[in-house]
């Protein structure tokens, strides 16, 4: 896998609004109606994440859930840490409404 330019970060940097970047990674952090719905929200980002072998780091903090995604063996951001912040914000939506 590639990393990304600065400006190809840029430009997919707008399609995960709530995300920030920090030198090599991204992360965001989700506020959720209690611990269970916080680990519903683990537990499906777990499968998504297995599915296309790319784990984020995850930090679970009773309601809080703290996500950093990068693409460890390329050393920076690719098109794969976009794609499952995009899918981590889908599920978001899911779990919140669910």
């Amino acid at each position: 896998m590639t990393t990304l330019t600065h400006d190809e970060i840029s430009e997919a940097m707008k399609e995960v609004p709530g995300w920030t970047r920090r030198l090599k990674s991204i992360t965001r952090t989700y506020k959720f109606a209690g611990f269970l719905k916080s680990i519903a929200f683990v537990n499906q980002i777990a499968k998504r994440a297995q599915e296309l072998n790319h784990h984020p780091d995850i930090d679970i903090r009773f309601d809080q859930v703290t996500l950093v995604l990068t693409t460890h063996d390329a050393g920076g951001l690719t098109e794969v840490d976009f794609t499952i912040a995009e899918q981590c914000d889908e599920e978001f939506a899911t779990v919140v409404k669910g």
